[in-house]
């Protein structure tokens, strides 16, 4: 697949126009930008370079055009030699989000914890359109601009924005880097305000953005930088009374435990999530969301009947009518409970219940990281049945997706799988199988 190492207006062009054969609306609507922003890259061509977000974006985009777009593209770059030159308007080293496994390194995860040091504190000194105005925010991110409601909303709207890069990035530890520099324009912000609505609404802002970090981390296997994440979350969550981001940030806390296996211990805060989220706003799915990880705890404590309750009653989500969900931090709309109903029952061992819904989540239009986890369960399914034909198939299947996205959710799920593989290690296609995930997948 063609790749560019850094992107202009004039590659921007390519790819709209001669690749995916849009229209300025059409591609700028792909990308979940205005477009006149693009018309403006365009202009410019080479001298332009979007940032950093803009740029995992349009990569995403090319990841996913079809092999005709992407062959278009590429004999477009080799014809009209596009050069890709370094460009003063950049406004970062690009290099620090690539795949190239800097995204975690100790100087990176040392600015992280200055950061929750900062925001700890901070936190408790009381005090948009679909265009980003990144003139104020650049103005004001050099420590000198005064905070103000304006400036709240471009902050809020570059927030989702880094949610929508997370959401269709291949590698979601990519998107790190750019998190990371937005949560520290955060936290400066938060030492310069003074009106206490602009204080709550930042410790809103917080609340939402430290629980993207704790998404990435957790999705790179890092658990304890994830929890240190959704700690800070919900102090910023409580410090402003909101209490669904509240709420989901517990929530996110106590998956880590559900995931460890540590079920008796998530239980408690996920009960105390389940009261902040039934103070919160009744036309949010966010009570439901909680009922679904609970469902995980009962399931994993091997009460089928709490567990089959707790899923009942998220499935009631869809009675919801209207915005249901936000763009990031609170995204659960029922499209997930197929594959959250099948994981139960795979958990409770009853293989009946589970086919059942791991073959209807299979059939959704899901991400790639989803299918993963669906795979591992039906691989596990498998085991339990003691088909190895399915057992195998979908293992395999497993492995290339945790191959090609790099997703630590789905390679630790495997690791899990190798660890049942024991009462059949002999047969020859087990023994290759358990190979295969021990050179594969991260240890626990």
């Amino acid at each position: 697949m063609p790749e560019v190492e850094t992107w202009t207006g004039a590659e921007a062009r390519l790819l709209r126009k001669v690749a995916l054969r849009l229209s300025l609306r059409d591609f700028a609507d792909r990308l979940g930008i205005p477009s006149r922003t693009i018309s403006k890259w365009e202009q410019a061509g080479a001298a332009r370079v979007p940032r950093p977000h803009m740029q995992a974006m349009l990569d995403t985009v090319l990841e996913r055009a079809d092999p005709k777009a992407r062959a278009r593209f590429e004999a477009a770059l080799s014809e009209r030699q596009v050069a890709l030159v370094p460009s003063a308007t950049i406004l970062d080293d690009l290099d620090s989000g690539q795949a190239s496994g800097p995204e975690f390194d100790d100087m990176s995860r040392r600015e992280l914890l200055r950061l929750m040091t900062m925001t700890g504190t901070l936190i408790a000194i009381a005090g948009i359109e679909d265009e980003i105005d990144w003139e104020r925010i650049e103005h004001l991110a050099d420590g000198t601009g005064r905070i103000d409601r304006e400036t709240v909303d471009e902050y809020a709207a570059l927030n989702g924005h880094l949610w929508r890069v997370f959401a269709l990035a291949k590698t979601k530890r990519h998107t790190y880097p750019i998190v990371r520099e937005h949560l520290g324009v955060l936290v400066s912000a938060l030492q310069r305000t003074h009106s206490g609505e602009v204080h709550r609404l930042l410790c809103s802002l917080i609340a939402d953005l430290f629980q993207l970090a704790g998404e990435i981390f957790f999705d790179s296997n890092r658990y304890t930088d994830a929890a240190h994440c959704y700690t800070l979350a919900a102090s910023a969550g409580r410090e402003t009374r909101a209490y669904d981001l509240w709420a989901s940030a517990l929530t996110r806390h106590a998956f880590i435990g559900v995931y460890e296996h540590q079920h008796a211990d998530a239980r408690p805060m996920l009960d105390l999530a389940a009261g902040l989220a039934s103070k919160g706003n009744p036309g949010l799915s966010t009570r439901f969301w909680v009922s679904t990880v609970q469902a995980q705890v009962h399931a994993g404590l091997g009460d089928l009947a709490a567990c089959q309750r707790a899923l009942d009653h998220a499935d009631q989500v869809h009675h919801l009518t209207g915005r249901i969900h936000t763009d990031g931090w609170l995204r659960f709309d029922g499209s997930r409970l197929p594959e959250e109903r099948g994981a139960c029952y795979v958990a409770l061992q009853r293989t009946d219940l589970a086919e059942q819904a791991l073959d209807t989540a299979l059939r959704n239009d899901i991400s790639e990281r989803r299918r993963g986890g669906v795979l591992t369960d039906l691989a596990s399914l498998g085991l339990q049945q003691r088909d190895i034909d399915q057992l195998v198939a979908h293992a395999d299947a497993a492995v290339e997706i945790a191959r090609n996205t790099g997703s630590g959710w789905v390679e630790r799920k495997l690791t899990g799988l190798n660890k049942q593989l024991t009462p059949l290690m002999g047969e020859p296609r087990i023994n290759q199988l358990s190979h295969k995930l021990a050179s594969f997948t991260t240890p626990s």
